[in-house]
């Protein structure tokens, strides 16, 4: 690795790990609320609905919000069957009212009992890929859990990249100062977390040589974060923002 490559990825981190950032990324939704289970439940729905065009995954996600009153842990907990109805007809690329029924069924089973979704990770071990796969296991542990939902939530175990939990943890666990990341969880450090990795990702890094392996997988998350440590043993992810950034909105 080549001090002119962590400049320049650092240089590009700087750029665009900014305010400025926010609107234009599935971050704006949980930036919509200041209260922590609020944040939470907002970002896990935008980090789920996260795949295709990022302006119709923040409007997707802001009709949500707003089906809930924009109040998702309240909505979640004492919801009645009636405020249920309004929620059939929503629907998001193949994220349908099957699909978000039962999420809400899970939140309501968790904030029962626990105040922060981050128990939900962290109860399962130290590393992030007990934390995914035990988060997964957990989610789908309650008795009616529709087959169909499970592709929404995704698992080491079956070998996925994880790319929209591992961005989910990025926004609640990092906190830098900058303003984008929320940083409102405390339990994991920023240095164990994995990179969000996607075909856009995984092409800018395989150009870097950041990433030899052929497959988009958990294992290529993986090796791109090992590679990422050797630039900050702190916060890998942080190159992310240069990653993904430099994938999408210059097409590098």
């Amino acid at each position: 690795m080549t001090k002119s490559l962590k400049e320049f990825l650092d240089k590009k981190v700087d750029e665009y790990n900014q305010p400025s950032f926010i609107k234009d990324d599935p971050v704006c939704i949980p930036h919509l609320f200041r209260d922590k289970a609020d944040q939470e439940i907002a970002g896990l729905f935008a980090a789920i609905f996260a795949w295709g065009n990022r302006t119709t995954i923040i409007n997707k996600s802001k009709e949500l919000m707003q089906l809930m009153d924009m109040r998702p842990h309240q909505f979640c907990l004492h919801h009645s069957d009636k405020d249920l109805q309004r929620l059939l007809g929503f629907k998001h690329r193949t994220f349908n009212a099957t699909d978000l029924l039962y999420f809400i069924e899970f939140f309501k089973y968790h904030y029962s009992s626990s105040p922060s979704l981050e128990t939900a990770f962290t109860r399962h071990g130290r590393s992030v890929e007990e934390m995914l796969s035990g988060f997964h296991h957990y989610f789908f542990s309650l008795e009616d859990a529709p087959p169909r939902t499970k592709k929404h939530i995704s698992t080491p175990e079956r070998g996925s990249t994880c790319k929209r939990l591992n961005m989910f943890l990025r926004w609640m666990v990092r906190n830098d100062g900058k303003g984008v990341d929320l940083g409102i969880w405390k339990n994991i450090s920023p240095s164990q977390l994995i990179c969000p990795i996607d075909l856009h990702v995984a092409r800018v890094a395989r150009k870097f040589k950041l990433l030899k392996r052929k497959q988009t997988d958990w294992e290529a998350a993986l090796e791109l974060t090992s590679q990422l440590r050797k630039m900050d043993t702190a916060d890998p992810v942080k190159y992310d923002f240069a990653l993904f950034t430099l994938g999408i909105a210059e097409r590098y």
